[in-house]
């Protein structure tokens, strides 16, 4: 479909690096000027151009292997872990991420018809973890797939036995989980998990978009995955894109605002209002509920194979203030917010004029703010642990009267 070609020698450089990007010119005339799941990304519409400039194009950092994933490749391929290991990484790396987009390997997987059972991937059984790192199932990269969690990405075959994600033929596939283990074994990271779940349930409580509610067990996250779409001619990939690369920005662990991130999805989403209105109400959740790993690539465009491009339902949302390392607030909003606490009046007034319609948006948050006063029984119905309720309480409180600070109608302007 496309090729990314390294220029001169930066290949050293990695994703630094420069290079050029060129869609198929078979493949441009069928699809000439499609920003869809059809193209490599939104910003770059199918064309005949030859794109060139560094550092690499955006969404190949979404597939480019990161986190522990990068770590696990890392000493695979016996390779310094910096910039001159990426075009090896994203070769090695990145043919079977989440999403739609591939990268054809430079050699083919090892073949397995062997598969497992769930008490065996909850038991990390010898075998399994030995399968896993042959097919390199737990170190896909990709937005849902990063992070220094242990992450699987597995498909469940009719019988029921789990096989490392492209290890399995479409038409022996049910379904396809994305399995997460705590990252060490302290009492936190375990927290974090169990939590996830709940977490997972309370915002699907809370009216946000939530694809299923996930199953964790055997210190064990199973999460179905949403860029799979299993039916009676095959599995559909979906094409997923994080808000990263939608606001061009090639790097990791950037600061981007969060009105920058509203402008993106304003771009490029088929239903920019409703899908501002979720972001805005996922960041009030993150706050209230020390979500503080909000970086941009932890939210995503789903670009299904009927056109449609909108925000895609959570994922990665989990009580990260509990993490013994300290992980602040990544993306903040820009002059409103302070100490990880923005101001919510302030965050309404620099989103509607990005909005089309902005009539809904007050409304919409002064409900949430109702919601609230309920969020801690709720959470505990949902199974979050008491002790980390009773530490959310004045943190939940502070947000919902915050939001009640936000006027009914909006001001009329000179």
């Amino acid at each position: 479909m496309a090729e990314l070609e390294s220029v001169g020698d930066s290949v050293v450089e990695g994703h630094r690096g420069r290079v050029h990007f060129t869609y198929d010119d078979d493949y441009a005339l069928q699809h000439l000027g499609a920003r869809d799941h059809r193209a490599a990304s939104c910003c770059l519409p199918v064309d005949f151009d030859v794109h060139t400039g560094s550092p690499w194009p955006a969404f190949m950092l979404d597939i480019l292997p990161a986190g522990a994933a990068r770590r696990t490749w890392v000493a695979a391929l016996r390779l310094k872990n910096d910039e001159s290991a990426d075009w090896q990484l994203i070769l090695r790396g990145a043919s079977h991420p989440p999403g739609n987009l591939r990268v054809l390997p430079s050699e083919p997987p090892p073949s397995s018809a062997q598969g497992f059972t769930r008490a065996q991937v909850g038991s990390r059984d010898p075998q399994f973890v030995e399968y896993a790192y042959e097919h390199r199932a737990g170190v896909a990269g990709t937005s849902g797939a990063h992070g220094e969690s242990p992450k699987f990405l597995l498909t469940e075959a009719l019988d029921g036995l789990l096989h490392a994600d492209g290890a399995l033929a479409d038409a022996q596939a049910k379904r396809h989980w994305l399995v997460k283990w705590p990252r060490s074994n302290r009492d936190s990271d375990r927290q974090i998990l169990r939590n996830e779940s709940a977490y997972l349930h309370f915002a699907n409580r809370m009216g946000l978009r939530v694809h299923a509610e996930p199953v964790f067990e055997d210190d064990t996250l199973y999460v179905k995955r949403f860029d799979r779409h299993v039916t009676s001619d095959g599995v559909e990939r979906y094409g997923l894109e994080s808000l990263c690369s939608l606001a061009g920005v090639a790097a990791y662990g950037a600061r981007i605002p969060q009105e920058r991130l509203v402008q993106a999805l304003a771009d490029f989403s088929t239903n920019p209002d409703a899908d501002i209105i979720e972001l805005v109400k996922r960041d009030i959740l993150s706050v209230a509920l020390g979500n503080t790993d909000n970086h941009a690539r932890n939210q995503a465009l789903l670009k299904t194979t009927d056109g449609a491009m909108r925000l895609s339902p959570l994922f990665d949302f989990a009580p990260m203030f509990l993490d013994e390392s300290g992980i602040p607030r990544c993306c903040r909003w820009t002059a409103v917010e302070s100490m990880g606490f923005p101001s919510w009046p302030g965050v309404v007034d620099m989103v509607e004029p990005l909005m089309a319609d902005p009539v809904p948006l007050r409304p919409a948050l002064r409900i949430m703010a109702d919601g609230l006063s309920d969020a801690p029984e709720l959470l505990l119905e949902c199974g979050a642990d008491s002790m980390l309720v009773e530490r959310l309480r004045r943190r939940i409180e502070d947000v919902r009267c915050s939001l009640h600070d936000i006027e009914p109608v909006r001001k009329s302007r000179p």
